[in-house]
């Protein structure tokens, strides 16, 4: 039962809106001012474009669409004209921000938000997720709207979902189901949309349900002429043979997934002989990641100021100020409550961040909310085998759009930050010097000769170690004073070593 009050946000939209027009058109007049950055820092057009050709059509059929004889709990999603729900216990401050990265979500998707609606509740209503009377009022604010989506701010039970979609007469949709939607209309490598795929599917399998006797197959044996031991019972059904498909497809998909894993352990051992460190770009969902990748590499990955803009791993070479080479690689987004579908079929890819020497934490510094953001993805990387463990540089990113107070809090809250700015470059060269300075640096002295015919390896301690003494070329070979890492001390002969 819900107590106290009902808070109803018809205008929660206005709100919505409001809260990030000032930033937006800050961000675009900055974007306005830097051609340079708009030519070259803001990714392929192409894909840009791509993206645009594929946002969703108004005048598509309204309310619910069932197939005979089987209805999808997970059904492809078409989003045009959406309202919002949301409840909360005691903080309508939070509840607002998660329907407002709702709204985000649903615009990424190629919705149009109309309205939201939020309750005070201590617990959702088991039957209809929103208590009845408040049920009710959705689905007058629906009609209203002319509107043919409700999204829920969270993951909604199936029972929940139909029951609310029966009382406001058009689809229900929860933000488990949106965000597995942009996932799978974002993803493009074979190994993006195979993890996508898997997720779909892991969250449609306890969502099938079936209608009756129509779900009837097979029969089995002489049944239709009434004996033999067929009459005993209707066979399998098509419930149960959907499901039986779904599983073999989800079985299919881990295979497939894991014969992917051994492409990926090879480039990351070839990056482990040659001794590069790696640094991995890591954060919340569009808090800049892309746009710094391509201000430090010119890599030229998409950039869009859209939710999940990036779902395939993008690695690229880079230098440190003092020439030391290292390798950087965008991932993922996290988000608020991300599916656990999601988190489990993208663990492949996120290992890169359990596998690097450095992450990049990037921080949307004009968000409302950074902290919040902060301990999101915190949460995911504990789920993520020593990723806690790894040196982690907080990067403020936006600060040309945020305000100077707002990124005073977050430096004095957080050790190690760098503010910066992809659009005019400010902090880059702080960041640079940064990473520099967290990179592993090589710990193991060496003073010996080494062969002429050995040339190699004194070029791989010259780029990878730390030279203490110029080289000094005699006639047994090369001697070298220096710090140089595990890998490069195992190719040294002991015979080579001066006492």
């Amino acid at each position: 039962m819900g107590r106290g009050r009902t808070i109803s946000t018809h205008n929660t939209n206005q709100h919505i809106q409001q809260g990030n027009a000032d930033i937006e058109s800050r961000h675009a007049a900055a974007l306005q001012d830097n051609t340079h950055y708009r030519g070259i820092w803001a990714g392929r057009q192409i894909d840009r474009d791509e993206r645009a050709s594929l946002q969703r059509v108004e005048g598509l059929q309204h309310g619910v669409e069932r197939e005979e004889g089987i209805e999808l709990e997970y059904r492809k999603v078409r989003l045009e004209r959406v309202v919002l729900v949301g409840i909360y216990d005691t903080d309508r401050q939070a509840a607002e921000e998660s329907l407002r990265e709702l709204a985000a979500l649903a615009d990424t998707a190629g919705s149009t938000v109309l309205d939201g609606l939020i309750q005070r509740r201590d617990l959702p209503d088991k039957k209809t997720y929103l208590g009845k009377g408040k049920a009710q009022e959705l689905s007058q604010l629906v009609h209203a709207h002319d509107a043919d989506t409700v999204i829920v701010d969270t993951e909604l039970a199936p029972s929940q979902r139909r029951e609310l979609e029966n009382v406001v007469g058009v689809k229900v949709i929860d933000r488990t189901a949106l965000i597995l939607d942009i996932f799978a209309r974002h993803a493009k490598s074979k190994e993006g949309k195979a993890q996508v795929e898997l997720a779909q599917l892991e969250y449609l399998l306890p969502r099938l349900r079936g209608w009756g006797e129509s779900m009837s197959r097979q029969a089995g044996g002489q049944v239709a002429g009434g004996a033999g031991i067929g009459s005993r019972g209707p066979g399998e059904t098509q419930l149960e043979l959907d499901r039986r498909r779904i599983r073999t497809r989800m079985a299919k998909l881990r295979k497939d997934i894991k014969k992917m894993e051994p492409a990926r352990k090879t480039r990351r051992a070839e990056r482990c002989r040659t001794g590069i460190a790696s640094v991995v770009v890591a954060g919340y969902t569009n808090a800049g990641k892309s746009s710094l990748l391509n201000r430090i590499t010119g890599a030229g990955v998409l950039v869009e100021n859209a939710l999940f803009a990036t779902l395939d791993p993008t690695v690229r070479h880079s230098i440190t100020p003092n020439g030391r080479e290292f390798t950087i690689a965008d991932t993922v987004g996290f988000v608020r409550n991300l599916p656990t579908q999601l988190v489990e079929a993208f663990r492949s890819t996120l290992e890169e961040v359990a596998e690097a020497d450095v992450i990049l934490h990037v921080v949307d510094a004009s968000h409302a909310d950074p902290v919040g953001q902060v301990r999101a993805v915190h949460e995911v990387f504990a789920e993520i085998d020593g990723a806690l463990n790894i040196p982690e540089i907080i990067v403020l990113s936006k600060v040309d759009i945020a305000s100077e107070v707002d990124i005073a809090a977050l430096r004095s809250r957080y050790p190690n930050t760098v503010p910066v700015s992809s659009v005019t470059g400010e902090g880059l060269d702080d960041l640079m010097q940064a990473i520099e300075d967290a990179l592993p640096h090589p710990d193991i002295r060496i003073n010996v000769i080494i062969p002429y015919d050995r040339g190699s390896l004194v070029s791989r301690i010259v780029e990878e170690g730390e030279l203490q003494d110029e080289l000094e070329y005699t006639s047994q070979g090369t001697r070298v004073h220096a710090y140089v890492t595990p890998r490069i001390y195992a190719q040294i002969d002991e015979a080579w070593i001066l006492s």
